[in-house]
């Protein structure tokens, strides 16, 4: 019997690090965002629509999309991100469950598909359960401008072009919260693997 999780949790919560922990314990990581990186390449469906939609000045030189460029019309911009969504949600969703098909054939006990957007792109129906990770703006803010080089304006547009904390936690099986350090976060993934286990 496969489990499937959907891991998700917004910009600076921690999601990739708690999706790390899974894989070292032996779950198989599905990541929507990879597979969102595979789908913007040149001469995609995805790619000559994303181009028709908003414009060739979304591209760089060598013909590839230049996401930042692409993120600051979408983000502050409910309708324009709504525009990209319906674009590349369902080309993303598509890839997913056929890498979902293939790990079930091959008896995979756990997956964890890692989607920042899982619940805003209804993605819901192809995991059996939900885990989100939390945390606190100041973390947030932190982590995510150390990541990104984004500045704090720009951070703060991305969390509010994104669902809630309160909206993401109301599907979830597990919220977990991460303020405290890393291995604060290993211990508490590392117990939630034991109860999956058993």
């Amino acid at each position: 019997m496969t489990r499937v999780i959907g891991l998700t949790g917004g910009i600076g919560s921690g999601k990739s690090t708690v999706s790390r922990f899974l894989a070292e314990l032996g779950a198989v990581i599905i990541d929507a965002d990879k597979i969102g990186h595979e789908i913007y390449r040149p001469d995609t469906d995805t790619w000559r629509q994303l181009v028709k939609t908003f414009g060739s000045g979304i591209l760089v030189p060598d013909n590839t999309i230049d996401r930042k460029k692409l993120g600051a019309i979408v983000f502050g911009d409910k309708q324009e991100l709504q525009r990209l969504n319906a674009i590349i949600h369902p080309q993303i969703t598509q890839e997913i469950k056929k890498r979902i098909e293939e790990c079930r054939r091959r008896a995979v006990k756990v997956i964890v598909l890692d989607a920042p957007v899982l619940l805003e792109a209804n993605a819901k129906n192809l995991v059996d359960e939900i885990w989100v990770v939390v945390a606190d703006d100041g973390n947030v803010i932190k982590r995510a401008a150390a990541r990104t080089g984004l500045t704090e304006q720009q951070i703060r547009d991305r969390v509010h072009s994104q669902l809630s904390n309160t909206e993401r936690t109301k599907n979830a099986r597990v919220v977990i919260s991460n303020d405290g350090n890393t291995e604060d976060l290993r211990g508490k993934i590392r117990e939630l693997w034991e109860q999956i286990k058993s």
